[in-house]
């Protein structure tokens, strides 16, 4: 990168807040007070991002008599939840081509239920006016590379053959600059409804709402410290109380699991993302965007870009940092270096909008396992579950995965308790230096394939085997 280049790109980051630009709202709603004391419940959700939130509203719809508790170690929402792209996908797999190398006798059924998911998702939304910009837009995947733009052909008639091209078009060069419009976009593939816009806070916030109206108690600023169990229940602690329940749903996703054996699943993979101030109508106009679909470019480290309600673009992705140890700290959630290579990267795509300036910039931690879709367990038999590892899509499937924690929980046998999926851990992260090490060399792997014309080399290759990676 030349400096005057590099001194142009990141003059745009002059003013930006290093805040996550959801949760910068004057809306946000207060924390409900912590707990002090004794409670008891039927149910207790321990976590209040997407995944406890989903559980407790759907364990009250379930039983309006049911007994809910829901402990949130800061506030709703303040985590993955608040801070992601806000792309609501259909898919449990992280994507068609994920679950069919790894589910290929199940993938109708998944593909089928991702579908009626994010109808339920679209469906809340409606019945309980949460105010969180829900537009069903669609996505574009779009190529910038001669080889992407094959592969995506390719892969467009592979799932016209398995008949799971539904609604999934195929765009040329000239087709899909006619959607949006960039000088590197080469081909895409548009999936007309298989991915929402939201505002990611907003959803939370409006959950939470929900969640207080039918009668859950919500806790913030209540971290769980223990987990054990009390007579025909279990028990959590709290650092000013406790909670005895007759059962307990997990959903901490990155954050240390109360069950020490579920740690080893998962690893923190640092995402990072930019927000430009709105752009002016005629801003808009040089980029089109008329249909206000997400879109993900098809590298391996790879871009997701997206419309705000008030015509912002985030721009996040392609830096996926592994902190050595697996920590969750503060401290990684800023990284003033990811954002001057994102922005240089943004105008690249949109040299048209050069002098637009970025007023967010922010990172946050994924839960990232080794199949990049989530997985689920129960313990203490069968009084606790969990669900963690949706690498980066939980906004639509943890719904999904609340509904197979309360069927765990229930002792019931549904489609969903059936799945492979749902039957099936991935394999869980070595110790360390090994984990460190594995995954730079994977991450360095897949940055060569981007430049090499998407060769995969014998690493990569053996990983595929093995039916392991790492994602941007």
């Amino acid at each position: 990168m030349a400096p005057s280049a590099m001194t142009r790109w990141t003059t745009s980051l002059s003013e930006a807040q290093p805040v996550p630009y959801w949760l910068d709202d004057p809306g946000k709603p207060h924390p409900e007070p912590a707990l002090t004391g004794a409670e008891t419940c039927d149910l207790l959700v321990v976590g209040g991002g997407y995944s406890g939130l989903w559980t407790a509203l759907i364990a009250k719809e379930r039983d309006p008599r049911r007994e809910v508790v829901l402990l949130e170690g800061r506030e709703v929402g303040w985590a993955a939840s608040g801070r992601n792209g806000g792309f609501c996908a259909a898919s449990l797999t992280h994507g068609l081509a994920n679950g069919l190398t790894r589910w290929p006798d199940e993938i109708k059924k998944l593909k089928e239920l991702g579908a009626r998911n994010l109808d339920e998702i679209e469906a809340a939304v409606a019945r309980y006016s949460l105010d969180c910009d829900f537009e069903r837009s669609g996505e574009i995947d779009v190529a910038t590379e001669p080889h992407q733009a094959a592969e995506l052909r390719e892969w467009h008639e592979e799932l016209r053959e398995r008949g799971l091209a539904d609604g999934v078009e195929f765009l040329d060069a000239d087709a899909v600059r006619e959607q949006v419009d960039s000088p590197t976009f080469l081909a895409g593939l548009h999936d007309r409804r298989g991915v929402a816009m939201l505002h990611p806070a907003k959803l939370a916030w409006g959950l939470k709402r929900a969640c207080l109206r039918l009668g859950v108690r919500v806790y913030e600023h209540t971290p769980a410290l223990a987990l054990k169990a009390y007579g025909a229940g279990m028990a959590v602690r709290t650092p000013y109380g406790s909670v005895r329940a007759r059962k307990v749903a997990l959903a901490t996703n990155i954050f240390p699991n109360l069950v020490k054996r579920v740690r080893a699943y998962t690893v923190p993979v640092y995402d990072y993302a930019l927000m430009t101030e709105p752009l002016t109508a005629d801003q808009l106009a040089s980029v089109g965007w008329k249909n206000r679909q997400g879109l993900g470019d098809s590298a391996n480290q790879f871009h997701y870009f997206r419309l705000s309600a008030d015509n912002r673009i985030l721009w996040g992705g392609y830096d996926a940092i592994y902190p050595y140890g697996g920590r969750v700290r503060a401290e990684y959630d800023d990284r003033p270096e990811t954002y001057a290579k994102l922005a240089g990267h943004f105008f690249t795509c949109f040299p048209q909008l050069e002098g637009v300036r970025f007023t967010h910039a922010w990172g946050g931690a994924i839960d990232t396992c080794s199949r990049f879709s989530a997985f689920f367990g129960t313990a203490h038999h069968g009084k606790v579950a969990y669900a963690a590892g949706y690498t980066g899509l939980g906004v639509g499937a943890t719904r999904f995965g609340a509904d197979v924690m309360l069927d765990l929980l229930a002792g019931e046998r549904t489609e969903r308790t059936e799945l492979e999926m749902v039957r099936k851990k991935p394999l869980p992260f070595p110790p360390e230096p090994f984990a460190w090490t594995g995954i730079a060399l994977t991450k360095w792997s897949l940055a060569r394939a981007d430049a090499h014309g998407g060769r995969r080399n014998l690493w990569l290759k053996t990983m595929d085997r093995l039916g392991l990676g790492f994602d941007s």
